[in-house]
């Protein structure tokens, strides 16, 4: 996908690959000689050049029942690019609190343009909830997330992106796989060699699937003989059920994500995903909906979910919103996903926070993350972004100093754990 799942770390202060702006599709790219490769690249096969790499990836994509002729067919394409190697080593990080990129990515256009393209696709929506149970606002805001509802789908070659990022070493097997998957698909008909375009890093369509998530859940919704999800809603609309039914294990007449309104004494050790409680409990410890209704008095598990700590917003995270964290492992993107979602459904915009939310500087997260390193804590890469191992170790220590425990990382947290000396920097807010 353009917010490419793989490539992003999972952190709440997220990493994100920016979708492409160019409108696809541009002119089919021509076949280009292969650039040298780098020594670095070939460390990992041994020394071989791209040339007998290529030509090992080719004989397992044969054991793998690819046709010969589809072989030939895809050769120009499968050249070289350090271009796309330099790119994928070179992914930046940045922060940014879930309300602003919820905000953006959120939007009340993209919202409304869900809820259009439902009206305008109802049968193939209906369709596809009756055979997999998925509701039609869940793939309505995938599909408005990943491509703008196909407006952004990105302009690069689809075989060279991933038979480059297979010779690279940092993540040589996967793409291997993805690059033989990308020729099943060529060889059962459903693209063209010069049809696959798509984002740098090998995703296609709509809503972005690899190659491998294309050949195992792609579907022809339209009756047309081909899995195209590159100019077919229908196929779009149906395959992206079935990836979410069957691949992500959505549960059929449950809820995903519900904002909430959460009191000051909350257990807030408790709030967390690897937390699930009955909705009776939550609401025995004075969780309501936002305007103060009272939750269900039932049993169905779910988790408090704070992407901005205590003072950010509150939402009741049920089973399903497994399968949002399953697409894209991103806390920020998912739980945007999820509210999309919930807003494509008809439910109200999210209250802004009460107060503004501190955000440490990148310098003082990074500073915080080797004192959690040195307090014997892996948190990952020290990169001023708080991932989920980083806000686990937040949580540990904010339980160890009497704090309250919303793995939040605070100026307070970052005093105590200087020893209390320091001053810490005055924090951002944002509202």
């Amino acid at each position: 996908m353009l917010l490419t799942r793989f490539a992003i770390a999972a952190v709440t202060l997220a990493v994100f690959s920016l979708p492409a702006s160019a409108q696809f599709m541009p002119p089919p790219a021509k076949p280009v000689a292969p650039r040298a490769p780098s020594p670095r690249a070939a460390s990992c096969h041994s020394g071989a050049s791209f040339d007998r790499f290529l030509a090992e990836v080719k004989q397992q994509a044969v054991a793998a029942g690819v046709s010969q002729r589809t072989i030939a067919e895809a050769s120009p394409y499968l050249v070289y690019d350090q271009g796309i190697v330099n790119r994928d080593r070179g992914q930046r990080v940045f922060g940014q609190l879930f309300t602003e990129f919820a905000g953006r990515m959120a939007a009340p256009y993209r919202m409304q343009n869900g809820q259009q393209h439902i009206r305008q696709h109802a049968a193939a929506f209906a369709r596809a909830e009756k055979e997999y149970g998925v509701p039609p606002a869940v793939i309505a805001a995938f599909w408005g997330l990943e491509s703008d509802f196909g407006a952004n789908m990105g302009n690069l070659p689809t075989l060279k992106s991933l038979v480059s990022l297979a010779y690279d070493c940092r993540r040589s097997e996967m793409f291997v796989n993805e690059t033989i998957a990308a020729l099943k698909i060529i060889d059962r008909g459903d693209l063209t060699p010069d049809e696959m375009i798509g984002s740098w890093a090998g995703e296609l369509g709509q809503t972005q699937f690899l190659p491998t998530h294309y050949v195992n859940y792609a579907v022809d919704y339209d009756g047309d003989g081909r899995r195209d999800l590159l100019r077919s809603e229908a196929d779009v609309i149906g395959s992206t059920a079935n990836y979410i039914a069957n691949g992500l294990k959505w549960r059929r007449g449950e809820p995903w994500l519900e904002e909430i309104k959460v009191p000051q004494n909350l257990p807030w050790d408790q709030t967390d995903l690897s937390v699930q409680l009955p909705r009776s409990k939550w609401a025995q410890f004075g969780v309501t909906y936002p305007d103060g209704r009272p939750l269900p008095n039932d049993n169905l598990p779910a988790s408090v979910l704070l992407p901005m700590g205590r003072f950010g917003p509150a939402f009741m995270a049920y089973a399903n919103f497994a399968a949002y964290t399953e697409w894209n492992n991103s806390l920020i993107y998912s739980t945007t996903a999820g509210y999309l979602a919930s807003r494509i459904a008809g439910a109200a915009p999210m209250r802004k926070p009460a107060t503004p939310v501190a955000q440490l500087p990148f310098n003082e997260l990074k500073q915080l993350q080797q004192l959690l390193v040195q307090a014997g804590f892996n948190v990952g890469k020290i990169d001023g972004v708080l991932g989920q191992q980083s806000r686990a170790a937040v949580k540990a220590m904010q339980i160890k100093y009497g704090l309250p425990a919303d793995s939040w990382p605070t100026a307070e947290l970052l005093a105590r754990m200087r020893g209390g000396t320091a001053q810490a920097q005055p924090a951002s807010t944002v509202r």
